[in-house]
């Protein structure tokens, strides 16, 4: 969506947070760029500057506001087909900040099956910015909330955001934003008191979303498939255990999140064990929560199909790619229950044990590795059909040995052929791992016993006709299918 100045002026004015992460002001006068959302004083018309993204402010010379944060901006969902390889290179950017590991354009404009010239040339016109300019950005905003939000040491801060040396991190902070990384830590504000059920210790991030947002539908649909020891879900919202394999190494233990609807914005506590992964977290649980979806662009569409409104309904993502295809698989022929039973059993054989300080968290799911290695008769033995038990363990095959990506960021049509090339997986278990595992808006399983249902038909041939008008955000008409089914 792009506004013309006198329109940005005006969601800047009413700060508007329908244009949150889509829209930043720099101010002349004070060198600042700002979100739509930012309480200070309405800046003059003539001393603004609008810019679609916090990169393009950074390279017109801006430096991010200290009070509204433009790193707590939720992020952009996927743009239309002229813009798809750009933005697909952007997200594999943006992972790879929040991961803290290099990235090579050669090697990234040949996962997108370009050149690196071309990719250079699409970045600049799509994004606005060269890829190093806007790998810079993504670092130094991850930087910056680290530096605010919690206590970690600068050395830490600088090896999580993918500094080899203190120095470098130091030298491109203070190039950029025109102070060092101690100074901002000194201004930081007081961070908020953590709930009560999260230890004092805990790192506690703030990940903002563009309003509205149906909080209930998300929560119900997580709530209905929760792990025993594994997540525990409440009315405002989740713990989880998880673990994440980084730069050679595995670091376990927990996350927790809550909505705080008036701010718009989602609480986020995470182990300290975890700090040195605490980028990636803060992606993964902006996948799984759906933080970077447009209402004001999907809901429009979502008027158009004959349901009762649903506004700010999101697509449950995932905060593990190959945790949430194993979910998926077992949930091939079954009622939701039955996958959870299943599921339930695959982790008390098979996932490891973790500490937390929650009485109901105790384990780990699966990981690749594990059920890649086991014995399909051990698999089996939980009451898995031996054609589940191939289609499990070809996936964990694929995940471990690095041919097969789940995630966001791993470019859609190479990933959607690999996973039909797998044994046991259908198109249905394809597109709900799309939707899902890959956050791909357009995702839709005609096949799907719910989807038929809601439609009021047995046809996936007439299911995917009524379908067309709902693109390209047919995954949110299932997750608003699904929910028309159930019961008030």
């Amino acid at each position: 969506m792009t506004l013309h100045d006198d329109a940005a002026y005006r969601a800047i004015a009413t700060r508007d947070a329908r244009f949150d992460g889509r829209l930043f002001v720099g101010v002349t006068s004070t060198r600042v760029y700002c979100r739509p959302v930012c309480r200070v004083r309405t800046p003059r018309r003539e001393n603004c500057r609008f810019f679609a993204n916090a990169a393009l402010a950074e390279a017109g010379g801006f430096r991010p506001c200290l009070r509204c944060r433009p790193e707590l901006a939720p992020g952009l969902s996927l743009m239309d087909s002229s813009q798809a390889l750009a933005q697909q290179a952007a997200r594999w950017i943006e992972q790879a900040a929040h991961e803290g590991t290099d990235i090579a354009l050669p090697a990234l404009a040949r996962r997108l099956g370009i050149t690196d010239r071309h990719l250079r040339r699409i970045f600049v016109q799509q994004i606005g910015v060269a890829p190093i300019d806007f790998l810079t950005t993504q670092r130094l905003l991850l930087a910056k909330q680290l530096l605010t939000d919690t206590a970690m040491p600068v050395t830490q801060v600088a090896l999580a955001s993918g500094y080899g040396s203190l120095r470098r991190f130091n030298a491109a902070f203070a190039d950029r934003y025109r102070m060092n990384p101690s100074a901002l830590r000194r201004e930081r504000d007081v961070a908020a008191p953590p709930p009560r059920s999260v230890g004092a210790d805990a790192l506690r991030l703030r990940l903002a979303y563009r309003p509205p947002y149906h909080h209930a539908a998300l929560l119900g649909f997580m709530a209905a498939r929760a792990m025993r020891g594994v997540e525990s879900v409440d009315a405002g919202g989740m713990k989880r255990t998880i673990s994440v394999a980084l730069r050679g190494a595995v670091h376990s233990g927990w996350i927790a999140w809550r909505f705080v609807a008036q701010r718009h914005e989602v609480e986020l506590a995470i182990a300290p064990a975890l700090a040195l992964v605490a980028g990636v977290l803060v992606q993964r649980t902006r996948q799984a929560l759906d933080l970077d979806a447009e209402p004001q662009l999907i809901d429009p569409v979502m008027a158009t199909m004959p349901l009762p409104p649903q506004p700010g309904l999101r697509v449950p993502g995932s905060f593990d790619g190959f945790e949430t295809a194993v979910r998926v698989i077992l949930g091939q022929q079954v009622t939701v229950q039955g996958a959870r039973t299943l599921t339930q059993r695959l982790i008390e054989r098979f996932g490891a044990v973790v500490d937390t300080p929650f009485a109901e968290l105790n384990r780990l799911f699966p990981t690749a590795a594990m059920l890649a290695a086991a014995s399909a008769d051990d698999i089996g033995r939980l009451g898995i059909v031996r054609q589940r038990v191939g289609a499990l363990q070809a996936l964990a095959r694929a995940v471990n040995d690095g041919s097969l990506e789940l995630n966001r960021a791993a470019p859609l049509d190479a990933t959607l052929a690999r996973l039909r090339e797998l044994p046991g997986i259908g198109e249905w278990t394809v597109q709900l791992i799309a939707m899902r595992a890959l956050c791909w808006p357009d995702a839709f399983a005609a096949s799907d016993i719910g989807v038929l249902k809601a439609l009021q038909t047995r046809d996936p041939k007439v299911a995917l006709a009524q379908a067309e008008p709902w693109q390209p955000w047919r995954s949110y008409a299932v997750m608003r299918l699904w929910l028309s089914l159930e019961k008030p």
